[in-house]
């Protein structure tokens, strides 16, 4: 063998050692599938779905910001246009009168909630306070035994509520600094019906998110205080499909409409949502007592007779039940005389 070909040799060793030597690397960078690819259970496929549509759809939403932005520009525009007189909020803020009636959340349930219903119970008391800063007629606003999980939630996420103006936001408890016979509870589970607001009293919501798990517990604290407690007079004027537990921004709202209208009804209708099916209870009076006439009309009734049973049914209050009988109990006299 010369010596010109022993170099040539040992570098053609030497570049298929490094050709072995970068498959191994490779072979070795190659994720493994036992290792690196697990199976991915139901729920993290369902993440993974979301996060993709979220990202898909992102020119999508900027989009409609931007037309929301546009679509706000033009009403205020359009309502600073309309007013001729060149009235604007301030003016309104003007007009505006100043209940003495005070509504105080209570906040003392704080243990009873997990963290998924107090950031629930944050969200209301912003809407409580928004309205309340809005209405014509605002009430003197109490946030009573404020502390706790609430207190660290709004902290936390609402760090502008220390500069809240009308609110009372106070540590202690109601009863602490309110006497205790200007109280009023307001709890579902009352037997009191409440028919008119007395502006001198203080109403108390319970600050309580519980989706009905602790119930009769705000009439149970309003007994062992000794406080008067109420309910509003929903039953006599709404008919509502699903139970009768307001939230606490429901009530709060009610209250602030029924002081500007003192209408019960017009503040029901004016606050509750689509989704409780309310109907007005004269209303579901008048299909049921419709229903009823016409099947026994159906039912081979002649029509007096069908007419006499309506005219009964429609009878409202107990004085003109009364007042019928008189009137039956004559018409009967009348008739068994010659």
């Amino acid at each position: 063998m010369s010596s010109e070909m022993v170099p040539a040799i040992i570098e053609t060793s030497n570049v298929e050692r490094k050709q072995d030597l970068s498959e191994d690397q490779k072979e070795s960078q190659k994720p493994r599938l036992d290792e690196e690819f697990e199976p991915i259970s139901k729920r993290q496929m369902k993440k993974l779905i979301k996060q993709k549509q979220w990202e898909e759809q992102r020119e999508l939403r900027k989009q409609k910001r931007k037309e929301k932005r546009k679509r706000k520009q033009l009403e205020r525009q359009c309502q600073l246009e309309s007013n001729s007189d060149g009235s604007d909020r301030k003016r309104i803020r003007r007009d505006v009168v100043h209940s003495t009636l005070r509504l105080i959340i209570d906040c003392s349930f704080d243990s009873l909630m997990v963290l998924k219903d107090i950031k629930k119970l944050h969200k209301q008391i912003q809407r409580c306070y928004a309205e309340n800063r809005r209405a014509l007629h605002p009430v003197q606003f109490y946030l009573t035994s404020h502390g706790g999980q609430l207190k660290k939630n709004m902290d936390e996420n609402d760090k502008g509520w220390v500069n809240w103006k009308d609110i009372h936001i106070k540590p202690e408890h109601y009863i602490e600094f309110i006497k205790k016979e200007d109280l009023i509870y307001l709890t579902s589970d009352s037997p009191n019906v409440l028919k008119e607001l007395d502006e001198s009293k203080a109403y108390v919501i319970g600050g309580l998110v519980d989706h009905n798990h602790q119930k009769g517990l705000t009439y149970k604290q309003a007994s062992d205080h000794g406080i008067d407690h109420a309910q509003l007079p929903l039953g006599n004027f709404v008919k509502m499909n699903s139970r009768k537990v307001l939230a606490i921004n429901h009530v709060f709202e009610i209250i602030l409409e029924y002081l500007e209208t003192r209408d019960w009804q017009e503040a029901f209708f004016t606050v509750l949502p689509q989704r409780k099916g309310a109907v007005p209870t004269d209303k579901t009076c008048e299909s049921s007592l419709h229903d009823k006439t016409s099947a026994r009309v159906e039912g081979g009734l002649d029509s007096d007779s069908s007419e006499e049973e309506t005219s009964r049914n429609e009878l409202d209050s107990p004085h003109e039940e009364e007042k019928q009988d008189k009137e039956n109990s004559t018409e009967s006299t009348v008739h068994s005389t010659p």
